[in-house]
């Protein structure tokens, strides 16, 4: 078992099984179509999945970072946490598709090679209305959104306003989405696509590298980029493009009311009204009921953090991002049910061991190198 002491053993305990939800989700349409067409009318388990992860980011993400209190640390902890398992996994569909294994993204061969790999890298790709190379990744864009709103925040000392942040975002969900119904950013910008993702690129080489002036100019140009591109950019909508920032601005709120730095009867307020403003953000009800679950999950878990967790549930957390990444490319491998769910997590615990862990442990011994300088 883990020990209560272990505080972050609830968001691992999470984790696990929101990745579990979105692999269900997809295995459950390619497997057993008419079983999973029973379930998926009553509750879109796919989207409870990703809300939790949402939620789970909001809250930590900008723990993670003022625990850090440094940009350079932050973005570098972040490269090296997502992409060297994202790259190889990348990679792997590409030589899977290429070999006729897998079938090809939907748009692959219609945008220039060079551009596609930029905004796959960059993992902004579903903001700049590109092809994924891996169909899941399209909420890293919306991660990567979140990640440099709240480094602007941090930068100009004003990431203690996430509760009202969440709350003006949700409420100009509405109206924008009425008017934004679709994406603003093309099919086929290609130019203004390169323009975008080297932009923010831009904006975090300079946060990580300049000088404390310039620093802060470049991280708020990198949040207003990264709200831009998710009012201009969600292919989903404005509407619930605009929510998914407001759900993860949600789980900050909660982890400012852990701090005591605001009321919870404020980050109480936060999640109804955004749980308000997000339940008709797709028209659909099984959006709502997975809004709603996911709520409620969060709540529940975060109530039960001092309790003690079986141990196989925070090591599904530990292992959720190759989880979350490799599920969609062995969907197309192997032929039932009955492998799939098994082969998807012995896969991800290798990755886990050989790629995300060696990757971090990299990235951190950058940092304290950077620090000894």
């Amino acid at each position: 078992m883990f020990a209560a002491p272990a505080r972050l053993a609830w968001l691992d305990a999470l984790r696990g099984p929101a990745a579990l939800a979105v692999t269900m989700h997809h295995a459950g349409w390619t497997f057993v179509p008419a079983v999973w067409a029973e379930i998926d009318r009553r509750v879109d388990l796919g989207s409870f999945g990703v809300l939790v992860f949402f939620l789970v980011s909001g809250y930590i993400i900008p723990a993670s970072l003022e625990r850090r209190g440094d940009l350079r640390a932050f973005w570098t902890g972040r490269a090296f946490r997502l992409l060297p398992l994202l790259l190889t996994a990348s990679c792997l569909a590409l030589l899977l598709t290429a070999t006729g294994l897998l079938p090809a993204p939907p748009g692959l061969g219609e945008r220039p090679w060079p551009l596609v790999a930029l905004g796959n890298v960059s993992m902004l790709q579903e903001l700049l209305n590109l092809p994924a190379l891996i169909s899941v990744t399209w909420t890293l864009s919306y991660e990567m959104a979140f990640y440099l709103m709240s480094v602007a925040l941090f930068a100009t000392r004003q990431a203690r306003r996430s509760a009202g942040i969440a709350v003006a975002l949700a409420v100009a969900a509405v109206p924008l989405g009425l008017l934004l119904p679709k994406a603003t950013i093309g099919g086929r910008a290609d130019l203004a696509a390169a323009a975008l993702a080297l932009a923010v690129l831009a904006a975090i080489a300079v946060t990580v590298l300049a000088s404390e002036g310039a620093r802060t100019v470049a991280a708020v140009a990198g949040g207003l980029l990264g709200l831009a591109l998710v009012v201009l950019g969600s292919r989903g909508g404005t509407w619930q493009g605009v929510i998914v920032l407001a759900v993860m601005f949600t789980g900050t709120a909660i982890h400012r009311a852990e701090q005591g730095t605001i009321p919870w009867r404020t980050a109480g307020v936060t999640a109804a009204v955004v749980l308000a403003c997000g339940l008709p953000a797709k028209g659909d009800s099984t959006w709502a009921a997975a809004m709603v679950l996911a709520f409620g999950a969060f709540a529940l878990a975060y109530a039960l953090r001092g309790r003690r967790f079986p141990r196989w549930l925070p090591w599904l957390g530990l292992i959720s991002f190759s989880v979350y990444l490799l599920h969609p490319i062995l969907l197309h491998l192997l032929p039932n049910l009955a492998l799939f769910v098994p082969a998807v997590i012995a896969l991800s615990a290798l990755t886990h061991h050989l790629i995300e862990t060696p990757g971090q442990r990299l990235g951190r011994r950058l940092v304290r190198q950077a620090r000894g300088r």
